[in-house]
């Protein structure tokens, strides 16, 4: 039996493309700002670089040599075509997350580069609390409404898996104020990011759901001045393609001083009496 899929990809596609009509696009520009400012203190110069998932065309103007590509299962990517690699803003849609970033590894040439951003488990759960609670309390159950995201412990882990080398994992909380609970959801439709969960439910939810869901949210997260905070995690993975030129690490046993000599300290053997 196959195993249900993640994501709906017609309707992240139709997501995407609604929200192109008139998109906020105010996280994607500050996760592209944040890309720039990393590629700076990298201080080399890309000549073949590709992006993947740039659905809004961000990306265009500033890399204007780039080759572009969906981030559909299968990337469009030619092998060791590249070396710097963007993953922006997709890999939490999709279904086999290690095999993106393999085929990014597989992209890139030696030392060639990959960053890849995408939303953290600490994003929206606001929302996600307020949702699930009004749902359970309305209708007695409770369905797949918020794509679930993972822990950045786990996400780094994906780039050793990948085969990539140097591999870093790092973390950004931001928090967007609301004036209400709906002016977020109109927020997330416009950035693409509203339900498209292969397993979610075919029918719009209930009124009486998303009243008491804002209900909650107001009472439980609003600030001083009745706005509403909305977390955004993000999620930046950075890993190289292997190369021979890399730093790498010493072989177990063969170091040339005592870390106790470094930190002027008194080295203690361990007592094994009682083993």
């Amino acid at each position: 039996m196959t195993a249900p899929r993640l994501t709906d990809r017609a309707a992240l596609e139709r997501n995407r493309t609604r929200a192109l009509r008139a998109p906020e696009l105010f996280l994607h520009e500050a996760v592209a700002d944040e890309v720039e400012e990393r590629l700076q203190e990298v201080n080399r110069r890309f000549t073949s670089p590709a992006v993947i998932g740039d659905w809004a065309g961000l990306w265009r103007p500033r890399l204007a040599d780039a080759v572009h590509v969906q981030d559909t299962d299968v990337l469009a990517l030619t092998p060791g075509a590249h070396d710097l690699v963007l993953h922006h803003l997709a890999l939490h849609w999709a279904d086999d997350p290690v095999g993106q970033l393999a085929q990014c590894r597989h992209a890139l040439r030696p030392d060639g580069l990959l960053i890849a951003t995408l939303f953290g488990g600490q994003t929206l759960h606001e929302l996600r609390a307020c949702l699930a609670e009004a749902e359970i309390a309305v209708t007695g159950g409770l369905s797949p409404r918020i794509l679930p995201m993972g822990e950045i412990r786990d996400l780094g882990a994906l780039l050793q898996r990948a085969g990539l080398a140097l591999p870093v994992a790092d973390t950004t909380t931001l928090t967007v104020r609301y004036e209400t609970p709906l002016h977020l959801v109109r927020d997330l439709r416009a950035m693409a990011e509203g339900n498209a969960l292969g397993q979610r439910l075919r029918h719009p939810t209930r009124k009486a759901v998303l009243t008491e869901a804002f209900r909650l949210y107001s009472s439980r997260f609003a600030g001083p001045d009745g706005r509403l905070p909305a977390t955004f995690e993000i999620v930046t993975l950075t890993g190289w393609a292997p190369a021979d030129t890399q730093p790498q690490p010493l072989r177990p046993g063969s170091a040339k001083a005592r870390l106790a000599d470094a930190l002027g300290t008194t080295e203690t053997p361990l007592d094994r009496s009682g083993d």
